[in-house]
């Protein structure tokens, strides 16, 4: 049997029916009903025959299963699988988009088949969802791939210390005011090979709004982190792009759901 794959996003909510081949069909995507994300979810999942049902949500899930989401107003603290299982009555699983990316990627997409991987999101914020011996590595406080909280460079602006490092000087909004892709690049290089020097990957995936304009940073990207990170990694980790990008989330959860 199929399962549900929810990506519920901070202005936008995706889903899809996803088959053990890692097929989607039936995709939606509409605007977050922020007043109430979980009635939507019910909404959306009432009449499915599937098994299960993932979802990827844009921050923390702690250890007991509550999820906080800070670009959801009041989810500071929110019980979603049990609620969503309550009302649904099928197993529920519940992942951060971070994490859910990664998993996505290793099974379907750029990294597939692979066990050390990090998907480095890089859109409206920073995040790096990372694969260690094919486990999610989490952290004693689920916050492990913080990725835009690095800090690669003395600049601070009025968000550094809001956003962190990274996100602030080029995350989306950053991009957006400056249009400096060249900066950007070197900067995401050094992040790229700190992330290279400190897990050793396989591979890192490239992943987020940002990417769809990789062909004015990549290439500054790659030969950034090649230079900086550590020299026998270096030139054995493949930098790619995403080409699942969004879908990738639901299919990491969808994974999660069908196992």
């Amino acid at each position: 049997m199929p399962v549900l794959a929810v990506d519920l996003g901070g202005t936008k909510i995706t889903a899809g029916v996803v088959d053990p081949k890692g097929t989607i069909r039936d995709r939606l995507e509409e605007p977050v009903e922020k007043s109430d994300p979980i009635a939507q979810i019910v909404r959306i999942a009432e009449g499915k025959a599937v098994d299960a049902i993932g979802v990827a949500v844009p921050g923390l899930v702690r250890r007991d299963g509550r999820v906080w989401a800070p670009n959801l107003p009041g989810w500071e603290s929110v019980p979603l699988a049990k609620t969503l299982k309550k009302q649904l009555r099928v197993p529920i699983f519940v992942e951060s988009d971070r994490n859910a990316a990664v998993l996505g990627e290793a099974w379907r997409g750029a990294a597939r088949g692979k066990k050390d991987v990090i998907a480095l999101i890089v859109g409206t914020g920073i995040g790096a969802g990372i694969l260690s011996g094919g486990k999610l590595v989490r952290g004693a406080h689920e916050l492990s791939g913080c990725a835009g909280w690095m800090v690669v460079t003395d600049e601070t602006n009025e968000q550094t210390t809001r956003s962190g490092s990274l996100e602030a000087l080029v995350a989306g909004p950053a991009l957006a005011r400056h249009k400096d892709f060249g900066h950007a690049g070197q900067l995401l290089g050094l992040a790229v090979a700190n992330l290279i020097s400190l897990f050793d990957p396989e591979v890192i995936v490239l992943t987020g709004g940002v990417t769809n304009s990789a062909d004015k940073f990549l290439d500054i990207l790659v030969q950034n982190a090649r230079r900086r990170a550590q020299p026998i990694s270096a030139p054995q980790v493949e930098i790619v792009i995403s080409k699942l990008q969004s879908d990738a989330n639901l299919l990491g959860v969808a994974r999660l759901a069908l196992r």
